[in-house]
């Protein structure tokens, strides 16, 4: 049976001057999944979505929102935007501003109810002028979820929130798409991407570097941790000196040379007398680690968190760049 798109990219292209941001992008959203989009600055996230919203025409190939033009959809109320770049109007009260919002959706939600859901009722009678970072983003929510929309974009959406309010907004936000609704969200915070997100796609250069859950683009990487403490002398640091210990092991430091020399390593960081690793293979590595007559105490090996993979799979890519 083949899924219901809700969002479709072939082959989209778009350029400003000499630089193509979005580069013969291809990708397809559903009903009820949540997406993360990500990417280093430059990748050409914001003309994504600024496509996706019908804010830009490509250059090439086309972008379709359930079947039509997205401006289409925009009109008959079908996608609600949280924006960065979203303003928001003077001198007039919160309340005021949803109302409005409420007012112009083609689909509306009672105004109450959305400052509810947005967790602004207690600051209703606040002017929007008035509102601190946080506050005016849950505002642009509110506005972004005025009416019954099916696809709700955002940008960085919680940017500016302290920690009880973005729990509450994306507990908000898993209740619309447990009601069918597909959510795309550019974010900085990997954990969130890495918490919240049924599918992550990574964008490099305006082109879609990965796709798949957030436990699949971290096994892509191909890499994992290696953290343990090495003791050393006084101030802890690698001094390349090693003392015999009781157990017959060998305790000490050693150089970032000779660490940089172990097989597989991809990444290395020397704190004090903690040393943290990143191999491509983390059994040929401490197998090695304990070949140079070392005993790493509290060794601990892990498979990389979203933003290690983010950063390996981007740094990669970046290396093949001529």
């Amino acid at each position: 049976m083949t899924r219901t798109t809700a969002v479709g990219f072939d082959r989209v292209t778009k350029g400003y001057g000499d630089v193509r941001a979005v580069d013969g992008l291809t990708l397809a959203l559903h009903p009820g999944e949540t997406v993360a989009l990500l990417g280093p600055n430059g990748a050409g996230k914001s003309t994504t979505l600024d496509l996706l919203l019908g804010l830009r025409r490509p250059d090439a190939g086309t972008v379709h929102v359930f079947g039509g033009e997205p401006r289409e959809a925009v009109v008959a109320g079908r996608v609600g935007a949280m924006l960065q770049s979203g303003g928001l109007m003077d001198e007039v009260t919160v309340a005021e501003l949803v109302r409005l919002g409420c007012a112009l959706h083609p689909r509306a939600y009672p105004a109450a109810d959305v400052l509810a859901r947005a967790g602004l009722t207690k600051i209703a009678d606040r002017r929007v002028d008035k509102l601190s970072g946080g506050q005016a983003q849950r505002v642009r929510f509110a506005l972004a979820t005025a009416g019954d929309s099916d696809l709700i974009v955002l940008d960085e959406p919680t940017t500016g929130m302290d920690v009880t309010a973005r729990q509450a907004f994306w507990a908000t936000m898993r209740e619309q798409a447990d009601q069918g609704r597909t959510v795309l969200f550019a974010t900085h915070y990997l954990e969130e991407a890495d918490a919240i997100a049924d599918r992550v796609l990574v964008l490099h250069r305006g082109r879609l570097l990965a796709d798949g859950t957030a436990a699949e683009i971290k096994a892509r990487a191909g890499t994992r941790r290696i953290s343990f403490d090495l003791d050393g002398g006084p101030d802890g640091s690698p001094d390349g000196s090693t003392d015999a210990s009781p157990d017959g092991g060998r305790n000490g430091t050693v150089d970032e040379a000779t660490l940089r020399a172990l097989p597989h390593l991809t990444a290395l960081d020397v704190s004090g007398r903690t040393v943290r690793i990143q191999s491509a293979d983390a059994d040929a590595t401490v197998y090695a680690l304990y070949g140079l007559g070392l005993y790493p105490r509290n060794l601990e090996v892990a498979g990389l968190g979203l933003e290690q993979a983010f950063v390996a799979l981007t740094a990669a890519e970046e290396a093949k760049q001529p």
